[in-house]
């Protein structure tokens, strides 16, 4: 049987991930406004991800970055952005397809996103699950938030 249904889950993932390129495109042209903030979760293991070594074999599958206040030189392209954070001190460069995201929050304004993981060449009904947590890990200030603290995306939804 020939399945015609129209694809819609996969046509908002899309959209979804084209609000987060714009968050983040507006952010490398203006900066972050007032008490904005992201925590950006993407798989490490995705294609087209780059970092260095020691950075992927501590985070062989999944990370979460913060971006609020030490980050520079964040560049966006058309389907992915590229940022210098300090790990443990040292600056390093990340580059994150936007594909490779799962997740994404601003908690200033209680906003978050969970996305399905979109594998190339992957047709209409495989998909994997939302991840349901973020983990903290960039030298950053948040306050009392230390690295590597769960934080649950409910933390960031609107009840």
């Amino acid at each position: 049987m020939i399945d015609d249904s129209l694809p819609y889950d996969r046509w908002i993932e899309e959209a979804l991930r084209s609000v987060i390129r714009r968050a983040v495109e507006h952010t490398a042209e203006h900066g972050l406004p007032g008490i904005h903030h992201f925590y950006v979760t993407f798989r490490t293991d995705a294609d087209g991800v780059e970092m260095a070594p020691d950075l992927r074999a501590r985070h062989p599958e999944e990370m979460t970055i913060v971006l609020q206040h030490q980050f520079w030189d964040l560049e966006v392209g058309d389907d992915c952005f590229s940022v210098t954070l300090k790990f443990h001190g040292k600056p390093q460069r990340l580059r994150v397809p936007i594909a490779a995201i799962t997740a994404f929050g601003d908690p200033s304004v209680n906003f978050g996103l969970q996305l399905k993981r979109i594998v190339v060449g992957q047709d209409d009904e495989g998909s994997h699950e939302p991840h349901e947590t973020l983990v903290v890990d960039s030298d950053h200030d948040l306050g009392k938030t230390e690295t590597g603290q769960v934080v649950t995306l409910d933390n960031f939804r609107k009840k």
